[in-house]
């Protein structure tokens, strides 16, 4: 757990000027000026104890650390941040829900605030405010956060995940141009494999990448967990064209791929072993910093998703809204952060520290400087307005979190692309664990 405090601020300037963000003095006298002008003012005492995601990008992790300590100073609040892997935070949100204590806000993935809608402290208000101000918000993070008219969370940031792959070793394959359809992308990774230089994507239950894969690829072939009504659909002739494909492209895969987490394929990628995967920027920004891997990071480029037989993007983006609970002693000091890291001065400028790790999802950052600064840094600008919900075409509430949470999608796939089960066996267990979930 971290502490923040004035002097962590000014000591933290030289790294952040790197990104062009406002620092030490210039950052403190923003603040104080938008704390004494804001809607919502920090009670006398206030505490914040606040649980994020673990950062994959460095200079991110420094610009929101500077952006925590000026709110502390301009605001009086005491903060405690402390951060969890993806697969963490859903569990220890959980727990504070449950207790009524331990944590005042929770920042993870998907449709988080979903998981509690009894819990957490509603933020109409704190979303109208930045939907106004800044041009509103993006189709997807707009459904991710809301049950109802009501706001129960706010969409910070949308991680995008695209194609990351070896430029050289798809040209190798025969591709001079990146696949834009399904049977383009199998017929390069089968390509790939031949000449030794292979895709791979995780299997195992990788909050972020295996999910992002696996319904990208039951969506593209039209199949869904539940229709719009939300009643169970996943037994389908889609859902098994859907199992052939990934079963299809599994073959073509670096072996080891069932028991991947999150960081899996980041590792093999850099180490030379993996040509093709699925990730957010940050395999690149890793490569790009490591003098030793130039000639890889010279290699590395980004392409969007192909597009499935429906025709039309059907991407799970990873969400990352944040939620207060209603338990909080201090809602106002809450929401004033949940604003304040959403403000111009801060959030232009925490996405370039972010180096395209995080995406908007306010349609004014559209023309945010870091989309521009390296033209491989430009497909990510994409993922927020591309996005579907986690629910896909049903409704984001409790239930399709549930069902995100419990990796019941991924270990379909894993279970038919494994042979474990045939399709119609993969199918039935995850029928039965929907209805059971939308009973």
């Amino acid at each position: 757990m971290q502490d923040f405090n004035r002097r962590t601020l000014l000591q933290g300037g030289t790294a952040l000027a790197a990104t062009g963000a406002l620092t030490g003095s210039a950052l403190f006298d923003f603040a104080k000026a938008w704390a004494q002008a804001s809607p919502w003012k920090a009670e006398k005492g206030a505490k914040l104890t606040v649980m994020r995601w673990k950062r994959f990008v460095p200079a991110e992790d420094d610009a929101f650390n500077a952006m925590v300590a000026a709110f502390k100073a301009a605001t009086g609040t005491e903060m405690n941040v402390f951060s969890e892997s993806f697969e963490d935070v859903q569990p220890k949100a959980s727990v504070a829900a449950n207790t009524g204590s331990g944590l005042d806000l929770a920042w993870g993935l998907h449709t988080l605030p979903q998981l509690f809608p009894t819990k957490v402290l509603k933020m109409n208000d704190v979303a109208d405010y930045l939907g106004k101000k800044y041009g509103g918000w993006t189709t997807a993070a707009e459904i991710t956060c809301k049950q109802g008219n009501d706001w129960l969370g706010i969409p910070v940031a949308t991680i995008g995940g695209y194609m990351t792959y070896r430029k050289s070793a798809v040209d190798k394959a025969g591709f001079s141009e990146f696949p834009k359809d399904f049977p383009g992308f199998l017929e390069m990774c089968k390509a790939l494999k031949k000449n030794g230089t292979p895709a791979g994507f995780p299997l195992g239950h990788a909050t972020g990448d295996a999910n992002g894969w696996l319904h990208w690829v039951l969506w593209g072939h039209g199949a869904y967990t539940v229709d719009k009504d939300n009643k169970v659909i996943i037994n389908s002739p889609e859902t098994v064209k859907a199992l052939e494909y990934a079963k299809a492209l599994s073959d073509t895969f670096i072996p080891g791929v069932a028991s991947w987490n999150d960081s899996s394929n980041n590792k093999a990628f850099l180490a030379g072993e993996l040509y093709c995967t699925a990730n957010g920027i940050s395999i690149y920004v890793a490569a790009k910093d490591d003098p030793a891997k130039k000639e890889l990071a010279d290699d590395t480029y980004h392409a969007l998703w192909p597009v499935g037989p429906i025709g039309k993007p059907t991407e799970l983006q990873l969400a990352v809204p944040i939620l207060a609970f209603n338990f909080t002693k201090s809602p106002n000091a809450a929401k004033a952060f949940v604003a304040f890291m959403l403000e111009k001065e801060n959030y232009d400028k925490w996405l370039t520290g972010a180096r395209g790790y995080l995406t908007h999802t306010l349609n004014s950052y559209d023309n945010s400087p870091v989309w521009t600064a390296d033209p491989k840094n430009a497909v990510f600008a994409q993922a927020s307005r591309r996005a579907l919900p986690a629910s896909g075409i049903g409704t984001p509430g409790e239930k399709a979190a549930t069902a995100i949470a419990d990796f019941l999608v991924v270990d379909m796939f894993a279970n038919y692309c494994s042979g474990r089960d045939d399709a119609k066996g993969a199918i039935a267990v995850t029928e039965r664990q929907l209805k059971r979930i939308y009973r």
